[in-house]
């Protein structure tokens, strides 16, 4: 009946124009709330009204009750079946009743969700035990620098260094003596839960969007490491308005109002698309969720909130078996119209290909098997190419200290950003991977890892643009370089550089200017 009330709402809600508006009471339209409100216009479609139980038909009988229902109570449409094995039942796995992470064949979606609410302080409380270990992660926020909404940056590098070393010690240090004294800082980030893994969203997301709130794990870093929210959207058709985001959440509920005389209808068209939820591996109306509610999905702009991003993570969909799969954080999609290869090992030659993939395979699980079993969705050429017109409106922030070739303007640049400019194209190396304008190189490149760790290395990843990294954080494809100072230390190490303490700060300075 649940299904049947979102129905007939959805239907309902549809046939206003057509003569039913004058049904609207006065106290509906003094509970709508007011412009830039928070309400999620997605989770009021999927959730029916409880109304009072006062007609004959409303009250459940014995009938509705009984326990006839269930499988196991069905009667065989032949007696033959007795002499079948096991009398003609399925009584291991049957794909689409069954939750494809059960435990057991036949498991529940009760007995499952129990299972992982009771789990999930556990699980807890063993990632905040291991990154305590890792990082000291007591924010230390900058006076100054701030990301492009005001949020305060904060200051590294936040790893733990082992045994005593110091940052100049270890970097003296050749890999294998750093790989046998288990020293590097730096190892890979797990996802909370690696099985089931998934995409998992901040606390603050969920605050304002209830959908998203999973029952089985937690959002791990503290909100001082992650970029603003929301954050703001700088679009490259009009770059004359700056941050049009107005301090709201793009949402279904008002990317109309907001955008109405900014976008062509195509672009318009495609953000209702991006905006609109399809189901996913973990947010979806099956028993295979981890959602307590069934639930639409998600949206592509929940994962890149406002065309970038707020930290969200899930697992790499390229790898298999489960356990060589690395968590990946969400990029920003902001100057996707300056990258020719889109996903961190997939490399898809263009954003089309990439959108389309991404909603044939239930997001970023790589199994277009377990998509079909949730709800599959295939779009037509005509809405991918709208959806990716309107992805390549996204802009990087300014960088009023840069000039049209991606240089800093010495008459605008102070003495320290100027050092650290010299060494990003000299000593520190960084220019050759990530070369200006955009501040990449379209290429993969494997860092080889393995040199410094007991890990077998992520093999060749995408290079990441470094244009307004400052609104980034966490950084590296999994978010274990919590600061920008955390990411020249790193690549300190990995590519032998050798840089003073002042060389590193001068670099950090420069970066926040890109």
């Amino acid at each position: 009946m649940k299904g049947i009330n979102v129905l007939m709402l959805g239907l309902g809600m549809a046939s206003l124009g057509a003569g039913m508006s004058t049904a609207i009471s006065q106290s509906d339209v003094e509970s709508r709330p007011a412009r830039g409100s928070s309400r999620d216009v997605v989770m009021d479609a999927q959730t029916p009204r409880e109304t009072p139980v006062t007609r004959p038909e409303q009250r459940k009988n014995e009938h509705d009750q009984s326990n006839e229902f269930a499988a196991t109570n069905a009667k065989p449409s032949s007696p033959a079946f007795e002499n079948q094995p096991d009398k003609g039942k399925t009584l291991g796995f049957e794909f689409y009743r069954d939750p494809l992470n059960a435990k057991r064949p036949m498991q529940t979606f009760e007995e499952i969700m129990k299972a992982d609410v009771a789990d999930r302080p556990k699980v807890m409380k063993t990632q905040r035990d291991l990154l305590m270990r890792r990082y000291d992660l007591t924010p230390r926020l900058d006076r100054e620098a701030k990301m492009s909404r005001g949020k305060p940056l904060a200051v590294g590098p936040t790893a733990r260094l082992s045994g005593g070393l110091s940052w100049q010690k270890l970097a003296s240090m050749s890999p294998a003596e750093i790989r046998s004294q288990n020293a590097f800082p730096y190892p890979a980030l797990p996802h909370p839960k690696q099985s089931p893994g998934g995409q998992v969203f901040p606390q603050f997301q969920i605050d304002m969007f209830p959908r998203l709130q999973r029952f089985d794990v937690d959002f791990d870093l503290p909100d001082a490491f992650l970029p603003e929210f929301p954050p703001a959207i700088f679009l490259q058709n009009r770059p004359e308005l700056g941050d049009v985001s107005r301090g709201e959440v793009v949402s279904i509920n008002n990317y109309y109002r907001l955008f109405k005389d900014i976008l062509t209808p195509v672009q318009l068209d495609g953000l209702r698309m991006l905006l609109t939820p399809f189901p996913q591996e973990e947010f979806n109306p099956t028993d295979d969720r981890k959602s307590a509610q069934p639930s639409l999905g998600v949206t592509c702009l929940d994962c890149h909130i406002n065309g970038h991003t707020t930290g969200q993570f899930h697992l790499s969909p390229d790898i298999r078996p489960e356990e060589r799969r690395f968590r990946l954080d969400t990029v920003s999609l902001r100057g996707l119209f300056n990258q020719q290869i889109h996903g961190s090992k997939r490399s898809l030659r263009s954003v089309e290909d990439f959108t389309e993939f991404e909603f044939r395979t239930a997001y970023f699980n790589g199994d277009p098997i377990h998509a079909m079993k949730k709800g599959m969705t295939i779009f037509d050429r005509i809405h991918v190419s709208h959806m990716a017109q309107l992805q390549n409106m996204f802009d990087f922030p300014p960088a009023p200290k840069l000039d049209s070739q991606g240089r800093l303007d010495p008459a605008k640049a102070t003495e320290k950003e100027l050092r650290g400019e010299k060494l990003f194209f000299g000593k520190g190396q960084c220019a050759s991977c990530h070369k200006p304008p955009a501040f990449l190189d379209h290429q993969m490149h494997d860092l080889k890892l393995e040199r410094f760790l007991n890990e077998p290395g992520d093999g060749p990843m995408k290079t990441f643009a470094l244009r307004g990294i400052k609104d980034s954080p966490p950084y590296f494809h999994d978010g274990r370089l919590l600061t920008l100072e955390d990411t020249v230390e790193f690549f300190n190490l990995i590519l032998q550089l050798k840089l003073t303490d002042e060389e590193k700060s001068d670099i950090v300075a420069y970066m926040r200017q890109l």
